[in-house]
């Protein structure tokens, strides 16, 4: 008997950002993903400054722009699909692209070849039995809302979000059923470019230092327009989030609704009470994301921190009676890597709110410096178990790696085998805890454009396309080893992981 349900969804997950391409085709508008260029191996991308969007405006025709290239899945659609079909994909969680439909943001009536191109995708799909999981807004915001507004800090994104996202419930909720609102909500905090649009130093009066990474402790100024900007931007993700859902539960009540936020795991450095502590106050502080949504209000310890921190948010009018009529169906989360956290500032690095990283000399780490600990999702998930009694979907989990074609025309990717065997067996050992998990995709089933990187060189695919970081390639599509493995996972419903 196998220890996952029998209906369990087994498959993938992409972003539109990351794997659409056709930049531009039949009129679509450009994100402030397609502003973010490559800027060489290893080296992050995602942060961007003032002088950086400047640079990419100034330099549009020369730099190098991943993002807009993708791995031309807008013409490849089909041939991607036919091989997610033939892994025996029970679900594939994919985005829509917000500048697709609405090329600006601003417009009343979304383009009509941007809406005949999904729902081409999903009737493809729906042909091999595939469940499509739609995740509305994966990162991407129309670019005029970075340059009119300061990025979803501003409430002015609001209305229009909530149009686009309203038009999707009512344009595919016969095709499609679960839906995720936003793409890892808590990211905004620890990248408030990525996650929210936002230039921290687009205004006069404040100076990034020479030097700067986003890393360590940070000047005093700029850590309050950080906490301040991006608590900002996240509540008004949360009430647009809310919005939509209970219109999705109004109007389209077959379909459900679910959030999405990356789950860390924190291990306090020694038994100290400090550190274990601080392990806690991190650890409650990743689960609020998910408090709001799930619970429909901010906790009352979140409230002392913003006071305690000198967070002024303005809250939105009406947003507590908004956040609770907006609940979700279940819990929707990424997981790859778990920290170890002190309570010594000096010593703990940090992005933004976020992302406390301390080596942890009891567990193995992979080439990008991410510590391989398929143990603490099986503990994370029965902590959400225990604190929200919602069905949970794992809609990231994966393994990324410099990889390169051999002369057999594949690659022998035992690493990745390995390390999706090892979280799925935690997976079955939390289901058997007693956890309702009810589905799992594998973050960049087929190779795509990293989000951190914004490169090809960083892989997780279980199929490899032929394309380098500069765009050159033949873009044709090779399976992996760990293709055929996957196949057999799902085939044996998580029995055979040999």
């Amino acid at each position: 008997m196998s220890r996952f349900p029998d209906n369990f969804l087994w498959g993938g997950a992409t972003s539109a950002a990351q794997i659409e391409g056709g930049r531009c085709s039949d009129g679509k508008g450009l994100c402030h993903l397609d502003y973010v260029y490559y800027r060489g191996p290893k080296i992050p991308c995602n942060f961007m400054l003032k002088r950086d969007y400047e640079r990419a405006k100034a330099e549009e025709a020369t730099l190098n722009f991943p993002n807009r290239r993708g791995i031309d899945f807008y013409h490849h659609y089909k041939e991607d699909i036919a091989l997610l079909a033939e892994m025996g994909f029970k679900v594939f969680r994919m985005s829509i692209s917000w500048t697709r439909l609405f090329p600006t943001g601003l417009e009343e009536t979304p383009d009509p070849k941007g809406v005949e191109f999904y729902h081409n995708v999903f009737r493809e799909l729906h042909k091999y039995g595939i469940e499509p999981l739609v995740t509305m807004i994966h990162y991407e915001l129309p670019i005029v809302f970075v340059e009119k507004y300061d990025g979803w800090a501003s409430p002015e994104v609001i209305p229009h979000c909530v149009r686009y996202l309203k038009f999707l419930i009512d344009e595919y909720k016969d095709e499609v059923t679960y839906w995720l609102t936003f793409n890892e909500i808590n990211m905004v905090t620890a990248v408030p470019w990525l996650g929210g649009g936002i230039l921290l130093d687009r205004y006069d009066d404040f100076e990034i230092p020479k030097g700067f990474r986003p890393f360590g402790v940070l000047p005093e100024d700029m850590a309050k327009r950080w906490d301040n900007a991006s608590h900002q931007a996240l509540h008004h993700q949360f009430i647009a989030s809310a919005m939509v859902v209970k219109y999705a539960h109004e109007t389209a009540p077959q379909c459900k609704m679910g959030n999405m936020f990356n789950l860390h795991h924190l291990y306090p450095e020694t038994p100290s009470p400090e550190d274990a502590y601080r392990a806690h106050e991190e650890s409650e502080y990743n689960m609020f994301f998910c408090d709001v949504m799930a619970k429909g209000y901010y906790p009352k310890w979140m409230l002392s921190y913003y006071r305690k921190h000198h967070i002024d948010i303005q809250w939105y009018e009406g947003y507590e009676e908004i956040l609770k009529e907006g609940t979700i169906d279940f819990i929707s989360l990424s997981y790859y890597l778990s920290s170890v956290v002190t309570a010594d500032p000096a010593r703990q690095e940090r992005i933004g709110n976020f992302m406390r990283m301390l080596h942890n000399p009891y567990i193995e780490t992979s080439d990008f410096g991410w510590q391989v600990d398929p143990t603490a999702l099986r503990i994370s998930l029965n902590d959400l178990r225990d604190r929200f009694n919602l069905p949970i979907f794992i809609a990231e989990n994966g393994l990324g790696a410099f990889e390169s074609l051999g002369e057999d025309k594949t690659v022998h990717d035992d690493y990745r085998i390995a390390y999706l065997r090892r979280h799925i067996e935690a997976l079955a050992d939390a289901i058997e805890d007693g956890v309702d998990v009810f589905g799992y995709t594998m973050w960049g089933c087929i190779d795509l454009v990293s989000c951190s990187l914004v490169s090809m060189s960083k892989r997780y695919g279980f199929v490899y396309v032929d394309a380098d970081d500069e765009g050159n390639g033949t873009y044709n599509r090779y399976k992996k080893d760990s293709f055929t493995w996957y196949k057999k996972v799902i085939a044996t419903n998580g029995e055979d992981l040999d």
